[in-house]
């Protein structure tokens, strides 16, 4: 028994762990592709918004090895890659087609997450304000993808994983969707009911009043305007 537990943990070594490294290196190559795509959309942009208003700014950051993020305007998108890899239920449509089912081991994916916040919050230190998922990347061993998002715009084109690369080509549409979508996706004023109290400690906090929690839909129950574009 001893000897078959010990060739079942190097069986699972050899079929899995070693994807799994595949895998992040697929993904890691994934996200440097496109930060490099954001740093030259960002010369682009601003040598075009420049001539329109130079008020306006268009920033890139460099956050270390696994983030960086894009100032649009107001907006500031997030990019954040997840160092483990990640399988999905087998409820998930992904898990039903032909392309995984011939080897489960392509279901195996890593993961690339864009977060949309307000500029503001944290140029004024706004600790408790909040973002929101635009859009999630995955990619497997074979460097094939496919993306979820808030919606459909920016699913479109990127979901035959079973037949679909991760090109230059793609990550610029990529950004861009998701770049327009954050820039449509208005703040909206909280509703009278859920802001009508505040105590004296958030009024003396700061200037900033940095206690007080601003997000683009704060205070709404609502869903995204295509939920047909999350999977």
């Amino acid at each position: 028994m001893e000897e078959n537990l010990h060739n079942q943990i190097i069986k699972i070594i050899k079929e899995k762990s070693s994807v799994k490294q595949d895998i992040f290196l697929a993904t890691k190559e994934a996200f440097s592709l496109l930060k490099e795509t954001v740093k030259a959309q960002v010369v682009q942009l601003t040598n075009e918004v420049t001539l329109i208003d130079n008020r306006v700014t268009i920033e890139f950051k460099d956050r270390g090895e696994f983030m960086f993020e894009i100032k649009v305007a107001g907006d500031l998108l997030i990019f954040r890659m997840h160092t483990n890899i990640f399988e999905f239920d087998s409820s998930h449509y992904i898990k039903k087609s032909p392309y995984v089912q011939k080897d489960e081991m392509r279901s195996f994916c890593g993961l690339i997450s864009v977060y949309n916040f307000l500029a503001d919050s944290f140029k004024y230190y706004r600790l408790n304000d909040v973002g929101y998922l635009m859009g999630r990347l995955f990619i497997n061993k074979e460097s094939n993808y496919f993306v979820e998002g808030k919606n459909r715009k920016i699913t479109i084109g990127h979901n035959d994983f079973g037949n679909e690369k991760f090109t230059s080509e793609k990550a610029l549409n990529l950004l861009e969707t998701i770049i327009l979508a954050s820039l449509e996706f208005d703040l909206y004023t909280p509703p009278f009911e859920t802001q009508k109290e505040i105590t004296v400690s958030e009024i003396n906090e700061s200037n900033n009043n940095i206690s007080l929690q601003t997000g683009k839909r704060l205070g709404f129950k609502f869903q995204f305007e295509d939920d047909k574009g999350i999977k």
